[in-house]
């Protein structure tokens, strides 16, 4: 019988440690000049160096540098006055090298920290989660196995190699042991690489687009016995690359951890690979310690020596803080909890905030992007991000709903035909032919016409009895083609029954 997630936290403490990828957004490679444009046909962003050929050389890209430090000051980290690059020797199929220049015993970024805060059964609750390194490094290629039924190796009946990724510029956030998250430590991992995705995107860096790849996470998990001091062994999950999937992959691995622990048997010190539709993950290979890789110094680059003065002039760059920044919004907004969740949660914080710079009401903005926009991004299966409705055409519609413009029901048409294509707002009401009927003649011919054609209901209404209004309103509404402003009409309609 397979144990619960209670079952395992209330025997073993888990342990994490994560190792976030992020991709950096330089428009060259990270020691060529190769374009980094993702999407491009295979093997067109190529060159001598990134293919490794005889005789080509290295050269490191400044920007990838500027951007590692901004990284690391971001996470609070100190900045090393010398480091430099070394050979990381592996089988790198994907990587014409046959090793990977990155940066070993002396990394650019070390003893930094980010703190996260969770929701908990107590409230609230604040983590620290301690960064041991940030250091550069150079992505792979990317092996496309074509054949078999998994997409992977194994079964495949050829692989294909794509080395446009390789030599992308890349940067390897590390953290120390997190011990002390208890049963939260999922929840934990989830909201350390939300905050570190969401510190990344507010310092330029790198579009951190997980699904593309360009923001990845290695979940590494241990379990030991509540009260113990010894560490368990790890596996490490590779590559997970969603927020949903890291909380997910290290909740299965604990349980997993905790099946093979209570059977007496080991835990084997491993990567494994993460399947998005069991929720489980699968063994990849025995982990290699780091003398297994041979690092040695690389001979073809000088030391990285950041000048003191640069370093401070990054700093006095740095962007508010993501953290700070959404308290301060959902203070000035006056936002509840939930509703901050909300927008937080869907990935629209930064489009809700969008909308209000262009002059929404945080209010009405928060309600379009939540409500009907996300309805609509349900309904076809796909982000909000993803449709084709800008801040600035929601905030022109809830312009316009604010003059009187558009009802509510008209601007959801709007929004519908902005979003089907059928171009901006503008066009969108001159092509549908919507507008407000807020002529009261208009509004009192269609008043006069239901009360005829409903003479009971509108006795009931005379007589006092205001609900029954709701039917007549109905039937006014359908005349106009939802056109009419309904407050409006439950004006005239109490008016013209006597009963304003």
């Amino acid at each position: 019988m397979s144990l619960t997630y209670e079952d395992v936290v209330s025997k073993y403490e888990p342990v994490l440690g994560l190792e976030v990828h992020v991709e950096l957004n330089t428009n060259s490679k990270m020691f060529c000049g190769c374009s980094t444009t993702f999407g491009a046909e295979p093997n067109t962003q190529t060159c001598p160096v990134c293919l490794a050929l005889p005789g080509a050389l290295p050269v490191v890209n400044e920007k990838a540098i500027e951007s590692t430090i901004k990284i690391g000051l971001a996470l609070n980290c100190s900045i090393a006055p010398f480091s430099r690059f070394a050979r990381k020797n592996y089988f790198y199929p994907d990587m014409p090298k046959n090793f990977q220049i990155s940066q070993y015993d002396e990394p650019i970024c070390v003893n930094g920290y980010v703190d996260v805060e969770i929701e908990t059964d107590e409230g609230p609750k604040k983590f620290r989660v301690e960064v041991e390194r940030v250091h550069m490094e150079e992505d792979t290629g990317k092996s496309l196995h074509v054949g078999g039924a998994t997409g992977r190796i194994h079964g495949a009946e050829y692989s294909l190699l794509d080395y446009n990724r390789a030599g992308i510029p890349l940067v390897e956030i590390v953290t120390k042991i997190v011990p002390g998250t208890g049963k939260y430590a999922p929840e934990v991992a989830k909201a350390y690489v939300a905050e570190l995705r969401d510190i990344l995107r507010s310092l330029g860096v790198s579009d951190v687009k997980m699904e593309q790849g360009s923001l990845r996470c290695d979940a590494n998990v241990s379990l030991r016995l509540i009260g113990a001091e010894k560490l368990g062994t790890r596996s490490e999950t590779k590559n997970v690359n969603s927020l949903r999937s890291v909380e997910r992959a290290v909740r299965g691995e604990m349980i997993r951890h905790a099946e093979l622990l209570n059977k007496g048997e080991r835990v084997v010190q491993e990567t494994r690979h993460f399947q998005e539709e069991s929720g489980l993950t699968r063994s990849g290979r025995s982990k290699e310690q780091a003398e297994d890789y041979r690092y040695f110094p690389e001979p073809d680059l000088v030391p990285v020596e950041p000048d003191a003065a640069w370093i401070e002039e990054l700093r006095a760059q740095l962007p508010e803080r993501p953290s700070v920044h959404r308290k301060r919004l959902q203070e000035e907004w006056t936002v509840p909890d939930k509703e901050m969740a909300a927008m937080i949660n869907a990935d629209l914080l930064d489009t809700v905030e969008a909308t209000v710079i262009l002059g929404s009401d945080p209010t009405k903005a928060r309600s379009w992007w939540l409500g009907e926009i996300s309805r609509i991004a349900n309904e076809q299966n796909v982000s909000v991000k993803e449709l084709a409705i800008t801040p600035t055409d929601v905030a022109e519609i809830v312009a316009l709903v604010a003059k009187g413009e558009l009802t509510d029901k008209l601007a959801r048409q709007v929004v519908e035909g902005v979003i089907a294509g059928e171009g901006k707002p503008a066009a969108v009401i001159a092509a549908r032919g919507i507008k407000v009927v807020n002529d009261d003649s208009a509004l009192m011919a269609a008043i006069e016409k239901a009360c005829a054609e409903q003479p009971e209901t509108a006795d009931k209404v005379r007589n006092g009895h205001l609900p029954a209004a709701g039917a007549l309103i109905g039937a006014i509404m359908k005349e106009t083609k939802g056109q009419a402003d309904a407050a409006r009409v439950r004006e005239l309609l109490l008016s013209f029954l006597g009963q304003a």
